[in-house]
């Protein structure tokens, strides 16, 4: 039985943020776990804090990318299982057509059953632009994957989940999955994410992630999109 699961991510951090606790629980259930991550994330402290050297966005890159690797390895997902795409941070959407070959390739060698990807009305661009390329991917290769959106943060922060609880009441489409017994790995790979969650440049006033707490609930929830 093919018992192979992908995560896309659209920056490196959003595979643990949004399903660190479900990528333990399938590997211990003895599942095959990847890890698609489609931007380079370069862009974190230039956008978020005005910050264009100490560290600039190359080093940026490369700290990222260094962080997501000991990140994942805590979950218990190996370097050979993390695919870096290198789609510059933020501009995502103007590489649709490419990135879209490229995912049907990857998909096509590991064909997996559950697909992990952001919620369509996520903020960013993007998560906007990964939900739209792994949908286009999957009904292209006629792929029989259950997919599963998890959401960092919605567009409209305030009123926006209010209204998908009650989206989610009527249409019962969404899970919520116990990841108590993993909560601890998960915060402990959440911390490998030092330059989000602590000042660790001289130009910085405060770091680029806030509230890291709301995603260490016992659950984690996703939307289903149906076949």
């Amino acid at each position: 039985m093919n018992k192979k699961v992908i995560v896309f991510a659209p920056h490196p951090d959003d595979e643990t943020l949004g399903c660190g606790g479900i990528i333990c629980k399938k590997i211990s259930e003895g599942y095959e776990v990847f890890i698609f991550i489609l931007t380079d994330g370069r862009h974190a402290f230039s956008e978020v804090l005005g910050i264009y050297s100490d560290p600039n966005p190359e080093e940026v890159k490369q700290i990222r990318r260094e962080e997501v690797i000991r990140a994942a390895k805590i979950l218990g997902v190996p370097s050979k299982n993390l695919f870096f795409l290198d789609f510059e941070d933020g501009k995502l959407g103007e590489c649709e057509k490419e990135a879209e070959e490229r995912i049907i390739e990857l998909l096509r060698k590991n064909l997996p059953i559950e697909v992990y990807f952001p919620f369509i009305r996520d903020y960013h661009p993007d998560h906007q632009a990964t939900n739209r390329i792994v949908r286009r991917c999957v009904q292209k290769l006629g792929l029989m994957s259950t997919g599963y959106q998890y959401s960092i943060g919605h567009k409209y922060s305030r009123i926006g989940p209010k209204i998908e609880r009650l989206l989610d009441f009527l249409k019962k489409n969404v899970i919520e999955v116990d990841i108590s017994e993993y909560l601890d790995l998960k915060h402990k790979a959440i911390e490998e994410f030092k330059s989000e969650i602590y000042i660790v440049s001289s130009g910085q006033k405060k770091p680029i992630a806030d509230k890291i707490d709301k995603f260490l609930n016992t659950k984690e929830k996703f939307y289903i999109v149906k076949r």
